[in-house]
């Protein structure tokens, strides 16, 4: 009986491609855009990301996530390397400056000092020059999306000088950097150069990188360091979550990607409904002649199902498929983009919502048919 309903289903292409369409549709769209806001989402914790070095992020306690720079003192970063559980602690400046180019043209710019001895939070991986190079004067490395949003199809190289807040700045490195939220060219700096190149004030330091000791857990290194200290600490995942919540509540871009997919789900369930249950329509003689050879209404019902069932998997599979395409071709671009399990999940269960609901439609019809209406003139 299952091969006959998908030979019913498949016999009428104009129909099954119209109910596949439509689900095709949604699973691309609901994909597509959960996709995009889970990429922008990751942008707001890129220097979390990067920097894997530490274990721990401290910080003023009224910071609620990481571009919320609020300055502590600097001898704090001793008071937490007394901490017993602490491998080490390091300084971290963070902040933004002006750039001015040598044709005059102004530019935003996140300024990332790192630790002048250890040099931890240093890029990942280096395109040109190394790290060692941060230790000349006025140094700075760079992000390869910076670089190419400044100097736009320009080869990369070392060696450029800029005005960083009316402070000379010479590009000796290009590294990769995970895109950030406000798209800023991305320098990487030391700590007391990066000092040199920021405004003076009382105080300047907004976080201290830990290291945990080996097989300490570092949620008690953090309990440690809040009772001991009277500072904020999170592990990095911790950090990541609040900095995503803070954007999650206080801004509306959820909003506007909810609205986005819930209009998706409702075209979806609207084609794909609509070209569902006339289809069933049209096959109704198909299954009153089945009724009417002793088919129970349990197997017919089973024969609508099993054709709905083909219709959500194909177009599930096909519309999250192009979602990925649509991800590996909008790579390289700054277009954010990122897909995790969840997404996959969340796209199939708005699929079986739709399919269901379009199969209860058909198969209403097709419980309330009397057999002998198939045999009337």
């Amino acid at each position: 009986m299952i091969w006959i309903a998908l030979r019913m289903l498949i016999g009428d292409r104009g129909k099954y491609l119209g109910s596949v369409g439509g689900v095709i549709f949604t699973a691309l769209l609901i994909t597509q855009q959960a996709s995009i806001f889970c990429g922008l989402m990751l942008r707001t914790t890129s220097q979390l990301q990067d920097i894997r070095d530490a274990d721990i992020w401290v910080m003023d306690p009224n910071v609620q996530y990481i571009d919320e720079l609020r300055p502590i003192k600097d001898d704090y970063v001793y008071q937490v390397q007394s901490v017993p559980g602490v491998a080490w602690a390091v300084r971290l400046y963070k902040g933004q400056a002006r750039m001015r180019l040598l044709d005059g043209k102004y530019q935003q710019a996140l300024v990332l000092g790192l630790d002048d001895a250890t040099m931890v939070g240093a890029p990942r991986e280096i395109l040109l020059g190394s790290v060692a190079d941060l230790r000349r004067p006025d140094a700075v490395i760079m992000d390869q999306a910076g670089y190419k949003y400044l100097w736009p199809g320009e080869p990369l190289r070392v060696g450029r000088t800029f005005e960083l807040n009316d402070h000379r700045a010479v590009v000796v490195g290009i590294c990769k950097a995970s895109p950030t939220f406000q798209t800023f060219p991305v320098l990487y700096t030391r700590y007391q150069q990066a000092l040199q190149f920021s405004p003076q004030e009382r105080r300047s330091l907004p976080f201290i990188l830990v290291k945990a000791e080996l097989g300490v857990p570092q949620r008690d290194v953090c309990a440690r360091i809040d009772a001991q200290i009277g500072l904020r600490a999170l592990t990095r995942d911790e950090f990541s979550w609040q900095t995503i919540s803070y954007y999650l509540r206080r801004m509306a871009i959820p909003q506007n990607f909810a609205i986005t997919v819930v209009l998706g789900f409702v075209v979806g369930c609207t084609i794909a409904g609509q070209t569902f249950y006339a289809f069933v329509l049209e096959n109704l003689p198909q299954f009153g002649a089945l009724k009417a050879m002793g088919v129970p209404n349990g197997r017919v019902l089973l024969m609508v199902l099993a054709q709905g069932l083909v219709v959500g998997v194909v177009g599930n599979c096909l519309g999250v498929g192009l979602a990925c395409l649509f991800g590996v071709v909008t790579r390289n671009t700054q277009l954010s983009f990122f897909m995790p399990w969840q997404v996959p999940l969340i796209t199939a269960g708005a699929v079986a919502v739709i399919v269901a609901l379009a199969s209860l439609l058909g198969m209403r019809r097709v419980l309330i048919l009397e057999p002998a209406t198939v045999f009337k003139g």
